[in-house]
């Protein structure tokens, strides 16, 4: 200090000091308290919005994650509805009009053939010649007998007819007469019995030759010259198998739930795998008229006409029967079925519920079956229910795959490219929750 400088004397008292000290003391705690209440705040609501509110908002998506979880997705489908008239293919066997082994009624060798497999024949075609000289001789044998008989027979003649007159002048006794007539009618049978046995032999050696029974194709011939042939029937005495193929039949097994709806006169078609787009017509002709108790079928013939000879016999061929119903039917899938004890049911979408409603099932096609009450063609059902399914139970539809982009068809040359349309702007994508943080 200079001595220029102006000289401060305290000339408070202690007690002044002391009273200026207590006045200023009570603003400070103050102002320092506001400040502890500003800070403790922002600390709240940082503690709030960094801590708390992502936990809030992370735990209402996984309540909203977990109710939509447990609503099931499905997907539906609507009945089919079928005309009054209906094509039921079933599977069928081609058989020959008239098929027939042919065998040997003479026992002797085989002198030649004259028809091999495949070709066509006649009525009364001379098939083969038997060589059967035994049969020969015995025929001989037989007219010489007869002809022994015969003269037998008149010499008894004769003789009954003398006694006969010297029976009238009392010669002979009645005696003598008869024994004469009794002679003369055993003379006769003898001679019947001579004449029937040459006419007996003289049809086993017409039997020497083999002829075709009736118009058609051989398909089997299992003898060759010089081969011994026995006389008689069995699989390995078969000489020749003979075919008429200008007729077929195709034999098929009717299901029961289908035996009213068939009967002779109805239109059929037939389709082969060797013959792709091309059908044969072909008329019902007959059924057994009965029902198998081991399939449950109706054996049935359908007679198809084959002139040209396209068809083979022991083909196999689907059949198509054109069938009619009064009503039209509903056709459904049968994996929208759920079997329950109350009986068959199906699931009804009403709204964004399942409704389970019982039906009566009709004709089963295989994949899919009729039904025949219960249902309506409006009525979406759901495909693949779960068996847990009850009705009433909240479901959701499932939302059907977009459809792919159609290519840009390439511009022509000399022709301007055509505009292209911007993309519509989509929303941004919510922000996904915050995890959890852990305390």
């Amino acid at each position: 200090m200079t001595s220029k400088d102006p000289e401060y004397k305290n000339e408070l008292s202690e007690s002044d000091l002391a009273k200026a000290h207590f006045r200023t003391a009570p603003k400070r705690r103050l102002s320092r308290r506001w400040w502890l209440l500003a800070a403790v705040l922002i600390l709240g609501a940082a503690t709030f919005f960094f801590g708390i509110q992502p936990r809030l908002v992370a735990r209402a998506d996984l309540k909203k994650e977990t109710a939509n979880h447990n609503v099931t997705t499905v997907s539906v489908t609507k009945p089919k509805t079928t005309s009054g008239s209906q094509e039921l293919v079933l599977p069928g066997n081609l058989q020959a009009f008239s098929d027939t082994p042919i065998y040997a009624r003479t026992t002797g060798y085989l002198k030649r053939w004259y028809a091999d497999i495949g070709k066509k024949v006649k009525a009364g075609e001379l098939l083969a010649e038997i060589d059967a000289p035994e049969l020969d001789d015995q025929l001989q044998q037989a007219r010489a007998d007869h002809a022994t008989a015969e003269a037998n027979y008149k010499f008894a003649q004769s003789t009954a007819a003398r006694w006969e007159a010297l029976l009238k002048t009392d010669s002979v006794s009645k005696q003598e007469a008869d024994e004469k007539r009794n002679d003369m009618a055993a003379r006769k049978a003898v001679l019947e019995a001579a004449r029937y046995n040459v006419l007996r032999l003289e049809k086993l050696q017409s039997f020497k030759k083999l002829h075709a029974p009736f118009d058609g194709v051989i398909t089997a011939r299992n003898v060759d010259v010089g081969m011994l042939i026995d006389a008689g029937i069995g699989p390995a005495k078969e000489m020749f198998h003979i075919a008429s193929t200008k007729r077929l039949r195709a034999f098929v097994n009717v299901p029961q739930s289908y035996a009213r709806e068939v009967g002779p006169g109805m239109t059929a078609e037939l389709t082969l795998a060797e013959f792709p787009g091309q059908r044969f017509k072909g008329t019902f002709a007959r059924s057994s008229q009965s029902i198998d108790a081991a399939t449950r079928t109706l054996l049935s013939e359908v007679d198809v006409d084959n002139e040209k000879g396209e068809l083979l016999p022991g083909s196999y061929a689907q059949v198509h029967l054109k069938l009619s119903s009064e009503h039209a039917a509903l056709i459904v899938p049968v994996n929208t079925l759920l079997f329950r004890p109350e009986g068959v049911m199906v699931a009804v979408l009403q709204g964004d519920h399942a409704v389970l409603t019982p039906i009566k099932l009709g004709k089963d096609y295989g994949s899919e079956v009729e039904v025949v009450s219960g249902l309506s063609a409006t009525d979406s059902i759901i495909l693949n229910p779960s068996d847990s399914l009850v009705s009433g139970a909240q479901v959701r539809v499932a939302q059907e795959p977009a459809k792919a982009e159609q290519p840009v068809a390439k511009p022509e040359a000399g022709k301007p490219e055509p505009a292209k349309s911007e993309p519509a702007k989509q929303a941004p994508a919510a922000s996904p929750a915050a995890p959890e943080k852990k305390s």
